[in-house]
């Protein structure tokens, strides 16, 4: 089988392992044959939720897409999706339990690169040295870094949520900056146009301002 299955006894200790698991995990079918599944393959800070998993299914209470962390020979951890099914024997008995698995290592690596690059990025707006901002289709406040709640006195929790043009704008400027905020949403981007931000403290600052669309 492609898929890597698995199975263990009543007493928890391997009894199936095909090649795809021998393949993924580095061990062979003999290196693994009659050891404790979890103790030995399951890494440490899942053992007592994968026990718990597996003493439920040896009482005949199936789980589907449950993920596992496997350890294999070289140290490395393979993630699977699992789906532990009971193994019954010709009388109906619960004798075991054998894991079809699904290898989503490569799956989840992407994501745990996506969700590091999306800090990276978050981080690198939230300590730029130029102020940031950012509205969504509604015109409202969801992008507003450490240096614009600086310049402005306006923290972010006080900005997010609210109407960036009505509340930060200066009036006068409040219809043609609502223009090019309504351009930047069609895809229609502005580079440095100056903008009048009012302050906290009630003062002006000058800013100038490229407007990009986010997609």
């Amino acid at each position: 089988a492609n898929a890597p299955i698995f199975g263990i006894d009543v007493n928890g200790n391997v009894n199936e392992w095909n090649d795809k698991t021998a393949e993924i995990t580095g061990f062979s079918k003999e290196e693994a044959f009659e050891k404790p599944l979890v103790s030995t393959f399951i890494v440490p800070s899942l053992r007592q939720s994968v026990q718990d998993v597996m003493d439920n299914v040896l009482k005949g209470n199936e789980t589907s897409n449950y993920e596992l962390e496997f350890r294999t020979k070289s140290n490395q951890i393979r993630y699977l999706l699992v789906n532990a099914t009971t193994r019954r024997d010709p009388e109906n008995n619960i004798v075991g339990v054998v894991g079809v698995a699904q290898d989503v290592t490569e799956a989840k690596e992407h994501d745990r690169a996506v969700a590091a690059m999306a800090n990276e990025l978050r981080l690198l707006v939230d300590t730029a040295n130029a102020p940031i901002f950012g509205i969504d289709v509604n015109g409202n406040v969801n992008e507003w870094n450490n240096k614009t709640a600086e310049i402005t006195g306006f923290l972010y929790e006080d900005a997010v949520n609210h109407p960036l043009v009505t509340t930060f704008i200066v009036p006068h400027l409040q219809k043609s900056v609502k223009e090019i905020m309504d351009n930047a949403l069609k895809g229609i981007e502005t580079s440095n146009y100056e903008l009048e931000f009012r302050t906290k403290a009630n003062e002006i600052r000058y800013l100038l301002v490229n407007a990009t669309t986010r997609r």
